[in-house]
Protein backbone atom coordinates (compact mmCIF):
# COMPACT_ATOMS: atom_id res chain seq x y z
CA UNK A 1 0.00 0.00 0.00
CA UNK A 2 1.21 3.53 -0.64
CA UNK A 3 1.42 6.04 2.03
CA UNK A 4 0.30 9.48 1.58
CA UNK A 5 0.69 12.52 4.10
CA UNK A 6 -2.27 13.47 5.07
CA UNK A 7 -2.78 17.58 5.52
CA UNK A 8 -5.05 19.69 8.31
CA UNK A 9 -5.13 22.55 9.64
CA UNK A 10 -5.61 23.36 13.31
CA UNK A 11 -6.30 27.10 14.20
CA UNK A 12 -2.90 28.43 13.16
CA UNK A 13 -1.18 25.32 13.47
CA UNK A 14 -1.03 22.64 10.24
CA UNK A 15 -0.77 19.27 10.87
CA UNK A 16 1.07 16.93 8.49
CA UNK A 17 0.37 13.29 9.73
CA UNK A 18 2.45 9.87 7.87
CA UNK A 19 -0.08 7.87 6.89
CA UNK A 20 0.79 4.35 5.93
CA UNK A 21 -0.09 2.36 9.47
CA UNK A 22 -0.06 -1.20 7.90
CA UNK A 23 3.42 -0.50 7.41
CA UNK A 24 4.48 1.60 10.45
CA UNK A 25 3.76 4.75 8.18
CA UNK A 26 7.26 4.01 6.19
CA UNK A 27 8.67 6.68 3.97
CA UNK A 28 8.51 6.93 -0.02
CA UNK A 29 9.40 9.59 -2.97
CA UNK A 30 5.30 10.01 -2.84
CA UNK A 31 5.88 11.20 0.87
CA UNK A 32 9.07 13.08 0.35
CA UNK A 33 7.25 15.05 -3.12
CA UNK A 34 4.06 15.45 -0.60
CA UNK A 35 6.03 17.13 2.03
CA UNK A 36 7.98 19.38 0.00
CA UNK A 37 4.70 21.12 -1.54
CA UNK A 38 2.94 21.14 2.17
CA UNK A 39 6.06 23.04 3.73
CA UNK A 40 5.98 25.11 0.16
CA UNK A 41 1.99 26.31 0.89
CA UNK A 42 2.23 26.42 4.81
CA UNK A 43 5.64 28.55 3.82
CA UNK A 44 3.19 31.38 1.61
CA UNK A 45 0.82 30.93 3.67
CA UNK A 46 0.36 34.22 6.92
CA UNK A 47 -2.49 31.68 8.82
CA UNK A 48 0.32 28.98 9.13
CA UNK A 49 2.73 30.07 12.33
CA UNK A 50 3.47 26.80 13.13
CA UNK A 51 4.11 22.83 11.63
CA UNK A 52 3.45 19.99 13.44
CA UNK A 53 4.69 16.20 11.78
CA UNK A 54 2.94 12.69 13.18
CA UNK A 55 2.24 9.86 12.45
CA UNK A 56 -0.90 7.64 12.06
CA UNK A 57 -1.98 4.90 14.63
CA UNK A 58 0.65 3.29 17.15
CA UNK A 59 4.25 4.18 15.37
CA UNK A 60 5.54 7.67 14.27
CA UNK A 61 7.65 6.22 11.24
CA UNK A 62 9.58 2.90 10.58
CA UNK A 63 11.59 4.31 7.86
CA UNK A 64 12.39 3.41 4.91
CA UNK A 65 10.16 0.39 3.07
CA UNK A 66 12.15 -2.52 2.63
CA UNK A 67 10.59 -4.40 0.26
CA UNK A 68 11.01 -0.91 -2.12
CA UNK A 69 14.65 -1.43 -0.94
CA UNK A 70 15.15 -4.83 -1.84
CA UNK A 71 13.37 -4.03 -5.43
CA UNK A 72 15.86 -0.82 -5.94
CA UNK A 73 18.53 -3.06 -5.73
CA UNK A 74 17.68 -4.49 -9.11
CA UNK A 75 17.50 -1.03 -10.75
CA UNK A 76 20.55 1.32 -11.78
CA UNK A 77 22.14 2.86 -8.56
CA UNK A 78 20.78 6.15 -10.02
CA UNK A 79 17.28 5.11 -8.96
CA UNK A 80 18.21 5.07 -5.07
CA UNK A 81 20.45 7.73 -5.29
CA UNK A 82 17.45 9.94 -6.66
CA UNK A 83 14.89 8.79 -4.31
CA UNK A 84 17.98 9.52 -0.95
CA UNK A 85 18.15 13.16 -3.01
CA UNK A 86 14.13 13.83 -2.70
CA UNK A 87 14.59 12.54 0.89
CA UNK A 88 17.11 14.99 1.57
CA UNK A 89 15.79 17.79 0.36
CA UNK A 90 12.24 17.15 2.02
CA UNK A 91 14.71 16.77 5.12
CA UNK A 92 16.54 20.07 4.04
CA UNK A 93 13.20 21.83 3.89
CA UNK A 94 12.01 21.19 7.23
CA UNK A 95 15.18 22.10 8.71
CA UNK A 96 15.24 25.47 6.78
CA UNK A 97 11.39 26.34 7.07
CA UNK A 98 11.43 29.76 8.28
CA UNK A 99 8.49 28.73 10.60
CA UNK A 100 8.81 26.16 13.93
CA UNK A 101 8.18 22.32 13.31
CA UNK A 102 7.41 19.90 16.01
CA UNK A 103 7.47 16.52 15.68
CA UNK A 104 4.88 14.73 17.86
CA UNK A 105 6.29 11.08 18.44
CA UNK A 106 4.21 7.78 19.18
CA UNK A 107 5.29 4.32 19.41
CA UNK A 108 9.16 4.14 16.76
CA UNK A 109 10.79 6.47 15.24
CA UNK A 110 13.08 3.89 12.99
CA UNK A 111 15.45 4.83 10.41
CA UNK A 112 15.01 7.34 8.32
CA UNK A 113 12.53 7.88 10.56
CA UNK A 114 14.37 9.04 13.88
CA UNK A 115 16.21 11.45 10.84
CA UNK A 116 12.89 12.74 10.39
CA UNK A 117 12.23 13.81 13.83
CA UNK A 118 16.29 15.09 14.68
CA UNK A 119 15.31 17.63 11.89
CA UNK A 120 12.50 19.09 13.93
CA UNK A 121 13.07 22.75 15.84
CA UNK A 122 10.95 20.60 18.95
CA UNK A 123 10.27 16.96 20.12
CA UNK A 124 7.29 15.96 21.62
CA UNK A 125 7.18 11.89 22.46
CA UNK A 126 4.92 9.52 24.13
CA UNK A 127 7.19 8.27 27.15
CA UNK A 128 7.18 4.86 26.15
CA UNK A 129 8.53 5.53 22.28
CA UNK A 130 11.64 4.81 21.33
CA UNK A 131 13.86 5.76 18.53
CA UNK A 132 16.46 3.89 16.25
CA UNK A 133 19.09 4.10 13.93
CA UNK A 134 18.06 0.65 12.47
CA UNK A 135 20.54 0.78 9.02
CA UNK A 136 22.72 -1.08 10.31
CA UNK A 137 20.93 -4.25 10.85
CA UNK A 138 19.75 -4.80 7.62
CA UNK A 139 23.77 -3.83 6.22
CA UNK A 140 22.81 -0.21 5.45
CA UNK A 141 24.07 3.44 6.89
CA UNK A 142 22.01 6.31 7.60
CA UNK A 143 20.83 8.60 5.48
CA UNK A 144 18.51 11.62 5.60
CA UNK A 145 21.19 13.64 8.06
CA UNK A 146 20.80 11.24 10.75
CA UNK A 147 24.21 10.67 11.20
CA UNK A 148 24.65 14.30 10.97
CA UNK A 149 22.57 14.96 13.56
CA UNK A 150 23.67 12.37 16.13
CA UNK A 151 27.21 13.32 16.00
CA UNK A 152 25.91 17.06 16.77
CA UNK A 153 23.81 16.55 19.49
CA UNK A 154 25.50 13.53 21.53
CA UNK A 155 28.61 12.19 22.76
CA UNK A 156 30.83 10.48 19.81
CA UNK A 157 30.51 7.25 21.67
CA UNK A 158 26.57 7.02 22.06
CA UNK A 159 26.13 8.55 18.10
CA UNK A 160 29.22 5.15 17.26
CA UNK A 161 26.70 2.57 19.14
CA UNK A 162 23.83 4.22 18.08
CA UNK A 163 24.66 3.62 14.41
CA UNK A 164 27.45 0.61 14.75
CA UNK A 165 25.02 -1.55 16.85
CA UNK A 166 21.77 0.04 16.16
CA UNK A 167 20.72 0.22 19.64
CA UNK A 168 17.26 1.78 20.68
CA UNK A 169 16.99 4.68 22.69
CA UNK A 170 14.16 5.75 24.78
CA UNK A 171 12.52 8.87 24.83
CA UNK A 172 13.59 9.42 28.55
CA UNK A 173 17.06 8.74 27.59
CA UNK A 174 17.00 11.47 24.80
CA UNK A 175 15.03 13.78 27.63
CA UNK A 176 18.34 13.36 29.50
CA UNK A 177 20.05 14.89 26.27
CA UNK A 178 17.73 17.67 25.62
CA UNK A 179 16.54 16.59 22.41
CA UNK A 180 13.20 15.63 23.27
CA UNK A 181 11.49 18.67 24.61
CA UNK A 182 8.20 17.09 26.23
CA UNK A 183 7.62 13.79 27.57
CA UNK A 184 3.90 12.49 28.03
CA UNK A 185 1.67 9.79 28.23
CA UNK A 186 1.07 7.26 25.61
CA UNK A 187 -1.32 8.84 23.28
CA UNK A 188 -0.81 12.30 24.13
CA UNK A 189 1.89 13.30 21.73
CA UNK A 190 -0.23 15.20 19.42
CA UNK A 191 -2.50 17.19 21.68
CA UNK A 192 0.74 18.14 23.56
CA UNK A 193 2.08 19.65 20.54
CA UNK A 194 -1.09 21.55 19.83
CA UNK A 195 -0.76 22.91 22.76
CA UNK A 196 2.93 23.67 22.70
CA UNK A 197 3.00 25.07 18.76
CA UNK A 198 -0.48 27.26 20.09
CA UNK A 199 2.29 28.76 22.51
CA UNK A 200 4.34 29.53 19.49
CA UNK A 201 1.51 30.95 17.41
CA UNK A 202 1.18 33.34 20.26
CA UNK A 203 4.25 34.98 19.91
CA UNK A 204 5.30 37.64 17.21
CA UNK A 205 6.10 35.37 13.56
CA UNK A 206 8.60 37.37 12.49
CA UNK A 207 10.57 37.23 15.49
CA UNK A 208 9.96 33.14 15.49
CA UNK A 209 11.55 33.14 11.85
CA UNK A 210 14.62 35.36 12.92
CA UNK A 211 15.12 32.84 15.86
CA UNK A 212 15.45 29.47 13.54
CA UNK A 213 17.19 31.01 11.53
CA UNK A 214 19.90 32.06 13.88
CA UNK A 215 19.67 28.74 15.28
CA UNK A 216 20.15 27.14 12.06
CA UNK A 217 23.29 29.71 11.45
CA UNK A 218 24.75 29.64 14.69
CA UNK A 219 26.62 26.00 13.79
CA UNK A 220 28.42 26.62 10.61
CA UNK A 221 29.51 30.91 11.12
CA UNK A 222 31.90 32.29 13.30
CA UNK A 223 30.83 34.34 16.51
CA UNK A 224 31.95 37.53 14.57
CA UNK A 225 29.84 36.68 11.78
CA UNK A 226 26.85 35.77 14.39
CA UNK A 227 27.44 38.83 15.89
CA UNK A 228 26.39 40.98 13.03
CA UNK A 229 23.85 38.72 12.10
CA UNK A 230 22.12 38.80 15.22
CA UNK A 231 22.52 42.48 15.29
CA UNK A 232 20.96 42.92 12.29
CA UNK A 233 17.74 40.18 13.04
CA UNK A 234 17.44 42.40 16.12
CA UNK A 235 17.41 45.98 14.25
CA UNK A 236 14.58 44.24 11.83
CA UNK A 237 12.59 43.27 14.19
CA UNK A 238 12.77 46.28 16.30
CA UNK A 239 11.60 48.33 13.30
CA UNK A 240 8.71 45.28 12.79
CA UNK A 241 5.01 46.90 14.31
CA UNK A 242 4.73 43.55 15.87
CA UNK A 243 8.14 45.44 18.33
CA UNK A 244 5.82 47.96 19.41
CA UNK A 245 2.73 45.46 20.08
CA UNK A 246 4.54 44.01 22.32
CA UNK A 247 6.71 46.14 23.75
CA UNK A 248 3.73 48.67 24.55
CA UNK A 249 1.65 45.75 25.76
CA UNK A 250 4.48 44.21 28.21
CA UNK A 251 4.69 48.08 29.47
CA UNK A 252 0.52 48.08 30.18
CA UNK A 253 0.91 44.60 31.87
CA UNK A 254 -1.38 43.81 28.70
CA UNK A 255 -1.64 40.50 26.57
CA UNK A 256 -0.10 41.05 22.94
CA UNK A 257 -1.78 40.39 19.81
CA UNK A 258 0.97 40.13 17.69
CA UNK A 259 0.31 40.42 14.15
Amino acid sequence: MTGQLKSAAHGQTLVLTLSNPSFRNALGPEIYTAGIEALNAAESNSEIRSVILTGEGAHFCAGGNLQRLLQNREQPKEVQAQSIDNLHTWMEAIRTFPKPVIAAVEGAAAGAGFSLVLMCDLVVAARDSFFVMAYSSVGLSPDGGGSWNLSQLLPRQLAAELMLLGTPITAERLHAFGITNRLVDSGAALSEALDLAQKINARAPNATQSIKELINDAATQSLNLHLTQERDHFVKNLHHPNAGIGISAFLNKEKPTYK
